[in-house]
């Protein structure tokens, strides 16, 4: 069981942030706002797929104001991402925003920070404090020998959040991303024993899907498994659902979450006589559709199957030509190859049709 650092709960919109709340799925459309039609088509199938909370990159005032169009239909909460003309800001709260993602050191004088802060404070819209590593200021850059480093990351999120609090301002979250996952791993356990604000975990510029899933495995898993992290955005280059698709297992693996059913399934070998490849994309796309939090096991001979994977609520194992399907380690009957996926889900079926009776 994975205790977590407690942090101060913030609101953004409907969603609970820090303050032991679940952690929480992040993403970020890759729509221009002023495409009212097809940011809103964006952000809503996102939420469909699990996502909680989306991000818009805000890089004009026809965009802030769009803001308001897509809120009225949007699924979930919105953050805008703003940088350098405050006055975005200003309109994105006007436009009805849940969040911002702003660094106040980025914006101009400590008066446009004022005047963002005062906008904010009667709605308690959160602001996010997003450091990166490979944008530190220069002045930090210097004190660091010349180039990113996890206490020159720590230095530029104090300064950011020494601005806020200085507004009497709390309504904070903080990020404080770096490419290379030991950096962005020893930052985040840096920053953490710092403050009381939530963390909002991920690394930027991840990479591909194959690429980025792994290096965000790696990196927002460890902090996770620490007890750190009240947010996720897990960054890909390629279609956003990957991103809540690799976050909902991130946080199902570390027993945080749970998104409904999962499988598991053996690496097979050469006692393997059953085409397993297949039939293990065959169900886990089935169970895709099943809510209730069932494990269920795919295995290509009896050696992994009710042995090994005697704790699934369900599963397969090969044989030759024929498997069987058993639940809890106990088999329950043996048929043909071609009938093994349709036989557990009938199984499966059942078995949730007397949930549903109790």
């Amino acid at each position: 069981m994975i205790e977590r650092k407690p942090t101060k709960g913030i609101q953004v919109g409907t969603v609970h942030i820090g303050d032991n709340a679940p952690v929480s799925i992040q993403s970020m459309i890759t729509t221009n706002p002023v495409k009212v039609e097809q940011s809103i088509e964006e952000i809503n199938r996102l939420a469909t797929a699990g996502c909680e909370l989306v991000r818009l990159a805000v890089p004009d005032m026809a965009a802030a104001k769009a803001i308001k169009d897509i809120k009225e239909r949007a699924m979930i909460p919105l953050i805008a991402d703003i940088h350098f003309d405050y006055r975005l800001a200003l309109q994105a709260i006007d436009s009805g925003i849940d969040g911002l993602r702003i660094n106040p050191g980025n914006i101009g004088s400590i008066d446009n920070v004022i005047k963002v802060v005062e906008k904010a404070k009667p709605k308690l819209i959160p602001i996010r404090i997003g450091v990166n590593a490979g944008s530190l200021p220069q002045h930090v850059l210097d004190a660091h020998g010349g180039h990113p480093t996890a206490d020159g990351m720590v230095d530029t999120a104090l300064e950011h959040i020494r601005i806020l609090e200085s507004l009497e301002y709390d309504q904070i979250k903080v990020s404080i991303k770096a490419t290379d996952v030991p950096l962005m791993i020893e930052a985040y356990r840096k920053l953490s024993s710092k403050i009381p604000y939530p963390l909002h975990l991920g690394l930027t510029e991840a990479g591909t899907i194959k690429q980025g899933t792994i290096k965000s495995a790696i990196g927002i898993g460890t902090l996770l498994a620490d007890g750190i992290g009240d947010t996720i955005r897990v960054s890909l280059t390629g279609d956003p659902i990957h991103e809540v698709e690799v976050a909902k297992t991130i946080l199902s693996s570390l027993e945080l979450r749970t998104f409904g059913a999962t499988m598991i399934s053996c690496p097979t070998c050469g006692r393997c006589q059953v085409n397993l490849f297949n039939m293990a994309d065959i169900v886990e796309e089935r169970l895709k559709s099943i809510k209730d939090p069932i494990r269920v096991a795919v295995m290509g001979c009896v050696v992994n199957g009710p042995g090994e994977a005697r704790e699934a609520d369900f599963g397969i194992a090969g044989g030759k030509g024929q498997g069987i399907i058993f639940r809890k380690g106990k088999v329950l009957k043996t048929v043909p190859e071609q009938e093994l996926v349709d036989t557990l889900f009938a199984e499966i079926d059942q078995y949730l049709l007397t949930l549903e009776d109790n």
